[in-house]
């Protein structure tokens, strides 16, 4: 499969994941009587930036192994590590904005990038065993 669709399929999968388990916060946040427009716009927000720190790290991750079958492993390493980096910042800095503008539940924001991992494990779960992996 062609890197660029599997990328592609694999987001919208963690789309798809992250909407259901934001859905499960929330009602969560309900039942514990705390929901109010922070959380739900909390939970969006921190979807957003999950799923685009996933894309963006599924790109440099694609080029960087392109680098490597060129023999240039070691500018591939230097792509990833500055990539992880640059990730780590601006979600950082993000997430600073967002939770000191006082329109966002904190827990709500951060809870979505902690979902991804479990997400990814479900999907690997489920994947045919003659499915293509990266």
């Amino acid at each position: 499969m062609d890197p660029r669709k599997f990328i592609l399929r694999e987001t919208l999968f963690l789309i798809l994941g992250q909407v259901l388990c934001i859905a499960a916060m929330i009602g969560v946040f309900a039942l514990l009587g705390h929901l109010d427009y922070k959380v739900i716009l909390g939970g969006i927000i921190g979807g957003i930036l999950a799923v685009g720190n996933f894309f963006f790290m599924a790109i440099v991750s694609d080029a960087a192994a392109d680098k490597a079958k060129e023999q240039d492993v070691k500018t591939g390493s230097a792509f990833m590590k500055t990539s992880y980096r640059m990730r780590l910042v601006v979600l950082g800095v993000l997430l600073f904005v967002f939770a000191k503008s006082g329109h966002c539940n904190i827990l709500a924001l951060a809870c979505p990038l902690f979902f991804v991992f479990p997400i990814i494990m479900v999907i690997e779960f489920f994947r045919k065993a003659g499915g293509t992996k990266a």
